[in-house]
Protein backbone atom coordinates (compact mmCIF):
# COMPACT_ATOMS: atom_id res chain seq x y z
CA UNK A 1 0.00 0.00 0.00
CA UNK A 2 1.46 3.34 -1.20
CA UNK A 3 1.10 6.47 1.37
CA UNK A 4 0.84 10.44 0.75
CA UNK A 5 2.71 12.50 3.63
CA UNK A 6 2.09 15.70 3.35
CA UNK A 7 4.63 18.41 4.81
CA UNK A 8 4.00 22.01 5.50
CA UNK A 9 6.53 24.45 6.74
CA UNK A 10 6.13 28.00 7.85
CA UNK A 11 9.63 30.48 8.15
CA UNK A 12 8.88 32.10 11.70
CA UNK A 13 7.02 31.75 14.63
CA UNK A 14 3.95 34.01 14.11
CA UNK A 15 3.11 32.31 10.93
CA UNK A 16 0.27 29.50 10.52
CA UNK A 17 0.60 26.23 8.54
CA UNK A 18 -2.96 25.20 9.15
CA UNK A 19 -3.63 26.35 5.04
CA UNK A 20 -1.19 23.99 3.84
CA UNK A 21 -2.21 21.14 6.48
CA UNK A 22 -5.56 21.46 4.90
CA UNK A 23 -4.80 21.42 1.23
CA UNK A 24 -2.72 18.63 2.03
CA UNK A 25 -5.29 17.08 3.44
CA UNK A 26 -7.39 17.66 0.75
CA UNK A 27 -5.18 16.18 -1.87
CA UNK A 28 -5.05 12.79 0.04
CA UNK A 29 -2.53 13.20 2.29
CA UNK A 30 -2.79 10.44 5.28
CA UNK A 31 -0.26 12.19 7.20
CA UNK A 32 1.22 15.31 7.39
CA UNK A 33 3.63 17.05 9.33
CA UNK A 34 4.46 20.57 9.93
CA UNK A 35 7.24 23.11 11.33
CA UNK A 36 8.16 26.70 12.14
CA UNK A 37 11.69 26.78 10.64
CA UNK A 38 13.69 28.87 8.17
CA UNK A 39 13.74 27.20 4.17
CA UNK A 40 16.93 28.56 3.37
CA UNK A 41 18.17 25.29 5.05
CA UNK A 42 17.34 22.03 6.48
CA UNK A 43 19.40 21.70 9.32
CA UNK A 44 17.27 21.57 11.74
CA UNK A 45 13.92 20.53 10.08
CA UNK A 46 13.35 17.32 12.74
CA UNK A 47 10.24 17.67 10.72
CA UNK A 48 11.47 17.36 7.51
CA UNK A 49 14.32 14.66 8.44
CA UNK A 50 10.96 12.51 10.27
CA UNK A 51 9.15 12.45 7.36
CA UNK A 52 11.88 11.46 5.12
CA UNK A 53 12.72 8.64 7.19
CA UNK A 54 9.40 7.01 6.98
CA UNK A 55 9.10 6.94 2.81
CA UNK A 56 8.95 4.09 1.72
CA UNK A 57 9.18 2.46 -2.15
CA UNK A 58 5.63 3.83 -3.94
CA UNK A 59 5.16 6.89 -1.45
CA UNK A 60 4.74 10.14 -2.26
CA UNK A 61 5.72 12.83 -0.59
CA UNK A 62 3.03 16.00 -0.99
CA UNK A 63 3.85 19.72 -0.48
CA UNK A 64 1.76 22.73 -1.24
CA UNK A 65 4.67 25.02 -2.81
CA UNK A 66 8.26 23.38 -3.62
CA UNK A 67 9.51 26.60 -1.54
CA UNK A 68 7.64 24.86 1.54
CA UNK A 69 10.31 22.50 1.30
CA UNK A 70 13.97 23.91 -0.44
CA UNK A 71 14.81 27.60 -1.05
CA UNK A 72 18.33 25.95 -2.66
CA UNK A 73 18.85 23.68 -5.27
CA UNK A 74 21.60 21.54 -3.53
CA UNK A 75 19.28 20.80 -0.87
CA UNK A 76 16.05 20.55 -3.24
CA UNK A 77 18.68 17.33 -4.98
CA UNK A 78 19.58 16.25 -2.06
CA UNK A 79 15.85 16.11 -0.82
CA UNK A 80 15.04 14.15 -4.47
CA UNK A 81 17.66 12.01 -4.51
CA UNK A 82 16.71 10.59 -0.90
CA UNK A 83 13.13 9.81 -2.55
CA UNK A 84 14.71 8.90 -5.29
CA UNK A 85 16.60 5.70 -3.83
CA UNK A 86 14.25 5.05 -1.66
CA UNK A 87 11.69 4.60 -4.64
CA UNK A 88 9.22 7.61 -2.99
CA UNK A 89 8.12 10.30 -5.13
CA UNK A 90 7.74 14.17 -4.34
CA UNK A 91 4.15 15.88 -6.02
CA UNK A 92 3.14 19.56 -4.85
CA UNK A 93 -0.70 20.59 -4.95
CA UNK A 94 -0.10 23.66 -6.40
CA UNK A 95 2.32 23.44 -9.19
CA UNK A 96 2.92 21.05 -12.10
CA UNK A 97 5.41 18.79 -10.06
CA UNK A 98 5.27 15.06 -9.56
CA UNK A 99 9.15 13.49 -10.08
CA UNK A 100 7.60 10.17 -11.02
CA UNK A 101 7.35 11.74 -14.76
CA UNK A 102 10.15 13.44 -16.88
CA UNK A 103 7.86 16.34 -17.33
CA UNK A 104 7.06 17.24 -13.56
CA UNK A 105 11.19 16.47 -12.77
CA UNK A 106 11.93 18.89 -15.67
CA UNK A 107 9.81 21.52 -13.99
CA UNK A 108 11.15 20.89 -10.13
CA UNK A 109 14.74 21.74 -11.36
CA UNK A 110 13.53 24.94 -12.68
CA UNK A 111 11.44 25.89 -9.55
CA UNK A 112 14.31 24.85 -7.55
CA UNK A 113 16.61 27.36 -9.29
CA UNK A 114 13.78 30.22 -9.34
CA UNK A 115 13.47 29.15 -5.59
CA UNK A 116 17.55 29.88 -5.09
CA UNK A 117 17.41 33.31 -6.73
CA UNK A 118 14.24 34.45 -5.12
CA UNK A 119 16.16 33.72 -1.77
CA UNK A 120 19.71 35.46 -2.77
CA UNK A 121 17.39 38.54 -4.18
CA UNK A 122 15.94 38.91 -0.71
CA UNK A 123 19.36 38.72 0.93
CA UNK A 124 20.99 41.38 -1.45
CA UNK A 125 18.12 43.76 -0.82
CA UNK A 126 18.29 43.53 2.79
CA UNK A 127 22.04 43.83 2.75
CA UNK A 128 21.26 47.01 1.07
CA UNK A 129 18.69 48.14 3.07
CA UNK A 130 21.36 47.12 6.20
CA UNK A 131 24.27 49.26 4.25
CA UNK A 132 21.99 52.32 3.66
CA UNK A 133 21.15 52.34 7.25
CA UNK A 134 24.16 52.63 8.34
CA UNK A 135 25.73 55.18 6.20
CA UNK A 136 22.56 56.67 7.65
CA UNK A 137 23.82 56.55 11.52
CA UNK A 138 20.78 54.65 11.75
CA UNK A 139 21.43 50.54 12.05
CA UNK A 140 22.53 49.18 15.35
CA UNK A 141 22.34 45.55 14.83
CA UNK A 142 20.26 43.28 16.81
CA UNK A 143 20.43 43.77 20.43
CA UNK A 144 22.71 41.72 22.47
CA UNK A 145 21.41 39.18 24.66
CA UNK A 146 24.49 38.84 26.41
CA UNK A 147 25.13 40.88 30.06
CA UNK A 148 28.93 40.69 29.85
CA UNK A 149 29.02 42.12 32.94
CA UNK A 150 26.82 39.71 34.61
CA UNK A 151 29.15 36.86 33.08
CA UNK A 152 32.31 39.04 34.18
CA UNK A 153 30.66 39.41 37.65
CA UNK A 154 29.73 35.41 37.57
CA UNK A 155 33.21 34.27 36.17
CA UNK A 156 34.93 36.77 39.14
CA UNK A 157 32.93 34.60 41.51
CA UNK A 158 35.24 31.38 40.27
CA UNK A 159 31.89 29.94 37.63
CA UNK A 160 33.18 28.30 35.11
CA UNK A 161 32.19 29.22 31.05
CA UNK A 162 29.78 26.41 31.17
CA UNK A 163 28.37 26.89 34.57
CA UNK A 164 28.21 30.75 33.54
CA UNK A 165 26.20 29.73 29.98
CA UNK A 166 23.76 27.56 31.83
CA UNK A 167 22.78 30.36 34.27
CA UNK A 168 22.30 32.95 32.16
CA UNK A 169 20.57 30.86 29.61
CA UNK A 170 23.61 31.84 26.91
CA UNK A 171 25.93 29.53 24.82
CA UNK A 172 29.63 28.99 26.36
CA UNK A 173 30.92 30.97 22.93
CA UNK A 174 28.95 34.05 24.31
CA UNK A 175 30.61 33.88 27.31
CA UNK A 176 34.15 33.81 26.11
CA UNK A 177 33.34 36.66 23.63
CA UNK A 178 31.88 38.37 26.62
CA UNK A 179 35.06 37.59 28.80
CA UNK A 180 37.31 38.24 26.24
CA UNK A 181 35.55 41.39 24.62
Amino acid sequence: MTTIIGYARVSSDDQDCTIQEEALRAAGCTTVRSEKHTGTTTAGRDELETVLSFMRSGDTLMVTRIDRLARSVADLERIVAQLREKGAHLRATEQPIDTSTPAGVAFLQMLGVFAQFETAIRRERQMEGIAKAKAAGVYKGRKSSVDPVAVRALHGEGMGATEIANRLGIGRASVYRALNG
